[in-house]
């Protein structure tokens, strides 16, 4: 289990968070909690404000996951959390034999996922993955399992656990600071579970979670 950014070549964008926080309401939160279309492709302050493919987002990062995990040609990768499948693209694109499977709670997102890993998405709950034991070589999972009540993230970690026979990775809503969780309160629109970085390694060691871990931190 190791702290590392494998997050380093996404795109970063400065994130209006002082004028954000002066706007956002719990209603907002409520509409995007539902991870439905407001969430991807409706109002910025519901989520994302338009969700929708380019390549400057992830082909540089499946690469670097690809050789940070030393990935075979055949090997399998779960996205939990996968969204429209935009990595699931990429990961194609760039290891045509690799093994994909992704997961989301939206039947949103993936009704309007590409249509090249539309047989390979389904919609699920990160904290029951539908997959057996041992069956893929890195799970990944970005900014997901916080979304779930403490007890429901806690299981979803023992999942990732389980169905990664090798490798794991996740981003979690984090902070090191009472700066950090100011602007963490009031960036958040969909997390349940966060915390300061040192509860979320005791809660990995608790919950036995052995793979990589970042965090998100509101800046």
């Amino acid at each position: 289990m190791a702290e590392i950014n494998l997050m380093n070549r996404y795109p970063r964008s400065k994130r209006p968070i002082d004028e954000r926080a002066k706007l956002i309401t719990e209603a907002h939160r409520q509409v995007a909690r539902q991870f439905g279309p407001e969430f991807f492709d409706g109002d910025r302050l519901h989520g994302y404000g338009g969700y929708s493919y380019h390549p400057r987002f992830w082909q540089e990062t499946v690469k670097l996951f690809r050789d940070h995990y030393g990935l075979a040609d055949d090997a399998s990768v779960l996205d939990v959390g996968c969204g429209k499948g935009f990595m699931l693209h990429d990961f194609k694109e760039l290891m045509p034999n690799l093994q994909v499977a992704g997961l989301d709670i939206s039947e949103y997102a993936i009704a309007n996922a590409m249509e090249d890993v539309k047989p390979f998405v389904q919609v699920g709950n990160a904290k029951a993955l539908p997959y057996p034991d041992d069956s893929f070589d890195l799970v990944i999972s970005i900014n997901t399992v916080h979304n779930l009540p403490l007890e429901e993230c806690k299981q979803s970690l023992r999942e990732i656990e389980r169905v990664s026979r090798r490798h794991a990775f996740l981003i979690v809503d984090a902070w090191h600071d009472d700066t950090e969780k100011l602007r963490m309160h009031q960036w958040n629109l969909t997390a349940l579970t966060y915390m300061h970085v040192d509860n979320w390694i005791r809660l990995f060691d608790e919950v036995g979670y052995q793979g990589d871990y970042y965090w998100f931190i509101a800046e």
